[in-house]
């Protein structure tokens, strides 16, 4: 299962998802977190020195390219390959139970709690000035659209502030959406954005209420997110202790707060997978994106990458080494 954690900035959502990825790794099966914020504080959030952090994938964008098209006929050259570019016949897969491919030995490293965690990186001083984030946000919407997840098995995103987020298909690739929103008008202001624009792809979205300080802060967020509010996290000192870089397990949660995780994974292991969906608007952005940009950045028509006869899931599809 795959899972966006998004929010206005400030929220907490990368404390979130760094909370839910220990927490679904303690309970066992595969766990791969990835940071794909503009700020990367993901890593921090789990535990890891900077020193530690793996190869941004963000910055190997054609070494990730030259593996997942595999022989796949319909792409010409890594080149010719966009962060849309659906699989097809030839391409290589990834799974999480198999973890011993390039992509996932190459671009994550391990955290103390079990689970791996993958990174698209900073902007870098060429990219100043003169690239948009998107660009490397695009490699984690290829390892998505390659990855063949199952039950038991989960890929913890960490999303960009805000509405930004909708500035690529990437939204689309989630089985739940958790937005985390603080009791203020701002916080749930970005849910409306997310709700609204999400409602056209059928991609579901649950609040999670964080920074909670009473039963009025809850009452305000039922009254603006009505039954979309899923949990709350209250103030936590603990989870303070753990943003100010102190020792952190997940035994030093308050009752509550472990509760909420809970809840959120359960509610996500609850989702139905449709392999269906996903397709069908891979191929959708695929095309959005061949006409607006694509097509006339690589000389091809891209249209000629989608393959008719392939079939997303992992039940219906084979590997290629």
């Amino acid at each position: 299962m795959r899972v966006a954690f998004v929010g206005k900035g400030g929220s907490g959502k990368t404390t979130l998802s760094a909370l839910f990825a220990r927490y679904t790794a303690s309970r066992g099966g595969p766990v791969v977190a990835v940071d794909a914020d503009i700020n990367q504080h993901l890593g921090m959030a789990l535990g890891l020195a900077d020193g530690a952090l793996p190869r941004p994938m963000g910055s190997h964008l054609t070494e990730i390219k030259e593996y997942l098209r595999g022989d796949n006929p319909r792409i010409s050259s890594a080149s010719a390959m966009v962060k849309t570019t659906p699989p097809g016949s030839g391409s290589r897969l990834l799974r999480l139970d198999e973890r011993d491919d390039p992509i996932h030995t190459g671009f994550s490293v391990g955290t103390p709690e079990g689970l791996r965690l993958m990174v698209t990186g900073p902007f870098s001083e060429d990219d100043l000035g003169v690239a948009c984030y998107h660009s490397k946000v695009g490699a984690v919407e290829l390892y998505l659209n390659h990855l063949l997840d199952g039950a038991g098995e989960y890929v913890v995103v960490d999303m960009t502030a805000g509405a930004d987020s909708f500035a690529s298909g990437l939204f689309t690739r989630f089985d739940m959406t958790f937005l985390v929103a603080e009791p203020t008008r701002q916080g749930v202001s970005v849910y409306r954005q997310y709700r609204d624009y999400a409602a056209d792809y059928g991609v579901p979205v649950a609040v999670v209420g964080n920074k909670i300080h009473g039963p009025g802060d809850v009452a305000f967020l039922r009254d603006q997110v009505g039954d979309d509010l899923l949990v709350c996290l209250e103030h936590s000192s603990a989870i303070r202790a753990m943003e100010q870089g102190r020792p952190f397990t997940l035994r030093d949660l308050e009752p509550a707060n472990s509760r909420a995780l809970g809840a959120l994974l359960d509610h996500l292991d609850a989702q139905e997978k449709d392999w269906f969906r996903f397709g069908r608007q891979a191929v959708q952005f695929h095309l959005r994106n061949a006409e607006a940009w694509a097509n006339r950045a690589t000389g091809e028509d891209l249209a000629a990458q989608i393959d008719p006869g392939f079939v997303f899931g992992p039940t219906r599809v084979s590997l290629s080494r």
